[in-house]
């Protein structure tokens, strides 16, 4: 169950990355390259036959998702260690050190 909300949500993850680069940042930041070549769509790039635009707008979308789940792992690594923190007491053989300690200095 788990497993088919994650693909589902990476679906929808998928979609939204891809409009981002495809609707804003290749607008916003590549436009002044793609005029000084002319081309009016990042997918028409290209350097002989070869055809490097839709290669570049992959390599886009790839380094936004990379960042976005970089960033989430961090977060949730950095909740996790907070709790362990918290959560983390003395262990079962510490715990019976420390009572073997305590019945040592009681003298019984």
């Amino acid at each position: 169950m788990d497993l088919a909300v994650a693909v589902i949500i990476g679906a929808a993850f998928g979609a939204i990355v891809s409009s981002l680069v495809d609707d804003i940042i290749t607008p916003a930041l590549l436009t002044p390259a793609l005029k000084a070549v002319g081309a009016e769509n990042i997918s028409q790039l290209k350097w002989g036959e070869i055809k490097y635009g839709n290669f570049l707008a992959a390599v886009i979308k790839f380094l936004v998702i990379a960042l976005a789940i970089f960033s989430l792992i961090k977060t949730l690594n950095s909740f996790k260690k907070k709790e362990e923190i918290v959560a983390a007491g003395p262990s079962s053989t510490d715990q019976l050190l420390i009572e073997i300690r305590d019945e040592l200095r009681s003298g019984k």
